[in-house]
């Protein structure tokens, strides 16, 4: 028997295409069953042309066997065969398809596609193999082939009588490693568990003898190992089902069988697309945030399927990371693959895909937060820091996307709102968005700096998150309103008389100011009488727009710190008693002026949440004032 030489270069491309190409040695099993399945499909096609060939589904299957004894996994399918030639060109040519000459000699139809287009998935067998060997006859012949190889110098060919068409791939298993165990592949479990992950929709039922432990027949206690063939696979796809078949409870079933969460399924989406691209898929909002969202274990993106084979368990150039919560499976047979079928080869038609993907979980939220507000809101809970982020990030790119989706608490209505219904309830002569920040709702209530503007009857949006300025200040404005901080330095809120007011009272005060501003040294940029302040003795604002307060004590936790800080101003209440106490002491008590300077400067500090420079200064200023 004669040994033939690959046609390739043989030993370099094996060696390659088994070191390299694949980064899982359990890929070899979803190649094998893609090919057999290849194999069915072409008896299939050549039905609907030749009246001589009968295709009844259900005579057609792929059986794994697994024999421990003697170390070897077969993969057995009733498809098309290979004659001699057809082995030669198919088995005997690295890189050498079957399949795509087929697809190209056919004309698909009833929308089924070929799966497999290269001629490199059966040589993954030899990750885990010794040796190979093939039996197969054709459809329409009488003679039967085997064909062996141990995958480095060539192959043989042989006659074989083997009784019935199909293929049938034997691969006799490595010896184990210390770091790898091959007999891994022989163990029901590990099978079932490759087969469910990567060729659970394969069209074709794939079977297995499975061992269960039963009652035996005499005794209730007594249990026996029975073995019976079962099909694996589930071979219908969820996504390929008609919509109006489907319930809820399937859609969740699928949710939890795929493992995307413990949670269900907050709401779902499925999606057929037959355009420029052509994919199905099933999106899931989950209902809770992964307890390592903000980890950096967590990994975006979905699960990829090429004609319902596993192509990628994380695919995250499908989404974008403000949508990176979102969950499920894209199927699409436009896809181009590179040669192990686990990398794409190019991302135009991902970059379509994912873009259609994008346009529909925002259109999907919309519609969630106008139909089922109470959905949303929970939704946005668990993840509306993340849109918050989306608006913020890639400086704000995606900013128009995202706006509409985006709810903070209100000061008058009590509840979380959209900018805009925000909007809509503006008072004519009011010019901006006005917003606060703060830890909580009740701390931002409190704060000294809201209530001019409630005096006014505007309404105040309450910021608690820490992306929530960063975001505003990209964001810029709510059609056409400007958004303005209640701490802001130029709220501009006061009429003519008070303003004249104001500037009488700072002429007729400004030695005693300079004086305060002169104490507290480059703490604060000014010290200025406040028209904002109605019950409060101080408060802090920040002058310029760029970083507030809040935004400096955001960027001081972060690790690289740049030491960037608002530019702040001392507000004091010139109608407040301790005004008045100051007045007093001006001109005849310089040390009670400092004394009061610093306990109201540390006052607005604290008010701010802002740190306190000299805990133990303040504390016998305190003590001072006390005696």
């Amino acid at each position: 028997m004669e040994q033939k030489q690959f046609q390739a270069e043989s030993k370099r491309l094996l060696e390659m295409m088994v070191h390299s190409i694949y980064s899982q040695k359990e890929i070899f099993l979803r190649e094998l069953i893609s090919n057999a399945s290849d194999a069915i499909d072409k008896i299939y096609y050549k039905a609907l042309t030749d009246d001589s060939i009968s295709f009844n589904k259900d005579d057609f299957y792929i059986r794994i066997e697994a024999n421990k004894t003697d170390r070897t996994l077969t993969v057995r399918d009733t498809g098309i065969g290979m004659t001699k030639e057809e082995l030669e060109d198919n088995l005997g040519t690295i890189a050498k398809s079957g399949s795509l000459a087929f697809k190209n000699e056919v004309k698909m139809q009833d929308g089924q596609e070929i799966i497999g287009q290269f001629g490199v998935g059966f040589y993954s067998s030899f990750m885990v193999a010794d040796k190979v060997t093939v039996y197969t006859r054709a459809l329409g012949s009488d003679e039967g082939f085997k064909w062996e190889s141990d995958g480095v110098e060539g192959y043989t060919i042989e006659a074989y009588d083997k009784k019935d068409v199909g293929t049938d791939i034997i691969i006799y298993l490595k010896e184990n490693e210390e770091e790898e165990s091959y007999d891994d592949f022989l163990e029901e479990y590990e099978l079932k568990s490759i087969i469910k992950k990567y060729s659970d929709f394969i069209r074709y039922p794939i079977k297995m003898d499975i061992t269960e432990q039963r009652p035996k027949d005499d005794s209730d206690e007594e249990l026996e190992d029975v073995i019976e063939e079962q099909t694996i696979n589930s071979m219908i796809p969820i996504w390929r089902k008609n919509k109006q078949e489907l319930k809820d409870e399937d859609y969740e079933a699928f949710y939890q069988d795929k493992h995307f969460g413990f949670d269900k399924p907050l709401s779902h989406l499925h999606i057929s697309v037959d355009g420029m691209v052509r994919f199905q898929s099933i999106l899931y909002i989950p209902e809770q945030l992964p307890f390592n969202y903000y980890s950096h274990d967590f990994e975006k993106g979905l699960e990829l399927y090429s004609n319902g084979v596993l192509i990628m368990e994380k695919c995250a150039d499908l989404l974008p990371d403000h949508y990176s919560f979102v969950r499920g499976i894209v199927d699409s047979e436009d896809l181009s693959l590179n040669i192990s079928r686990e990398i794409l080869q190019q991302d135009r038609q991902v970059k379509l895909i994912a873009k259609n993907i994008e346009k529909k979980v925002r259109n999907h939220l919309i519609s969630m937060l106008k139909n089922d507000r109470d959905k949303y809101e929970k939704f946005y809970e668990a993840f509306g820091r993340q849109i918050k982020f989306g608006v913020y990030n890639q400086y704000g790119a995606n900013k128009d996307k995202l706006k509409d989706l985006l709810l903070f608490y209100s000061s008058s209505e009590e509840k979380l709102v959209t900018l805009k219904e925000y909007v809509e309830r503006m008072s004519e002569d009011q010019e901006h968005i006005y917003y606060a920040n703060g830890e909580s709702h009740d701390r931002i209530e409190k704060l000294p700096q809201t209530e001019m503007v409630k005096d006014k009857g505007y309404e105040i949006l309450y910021f608690t998150d820490e992306v929530d300025e960063f975001a505003i200040k990209m964001l810029i404005n709510y059609d056409g309103k400007e958004f303005k901080n209640v701490s802001s330095g130029d709220l501009d809120l006061e009429d003519e008389e008070t303003k004249k007011e104001a500037e009488k009272q700072k002429e007729e005060h400004k030695d005693l100011l300079n004086e305060m501003k002169e104490i507290l040294g480059n703490k604060v940029k000014n010290v200025k009488l406040s028209t904002r302040l109605k019950s409060h003795p101080v408060c802090l604002s920040a002058e310029g727009g760029d970083v507030s307060i809040e935004m400096e004590k955001i960027l001081k936790q972060m690790p690289d710190n740049q030491n960037i800080e608002a530019t702040k101003v001392l507000e004091i209440n010139n109608k407040h008693d301790i005004f008045q106490a100051l007045v007093r002491a001006h001109g005849s008590d310089k040390e009670k002026v400092r004394l009061y300077t610093n306990i109201l400067y540390n006052q607005a500090l604290l008010i701010e949440g802002l740190p306190i420079e000299d805990p133990v200064a303040l504390t016998n200023d305190m003590c001072k004032v006390m005696i």
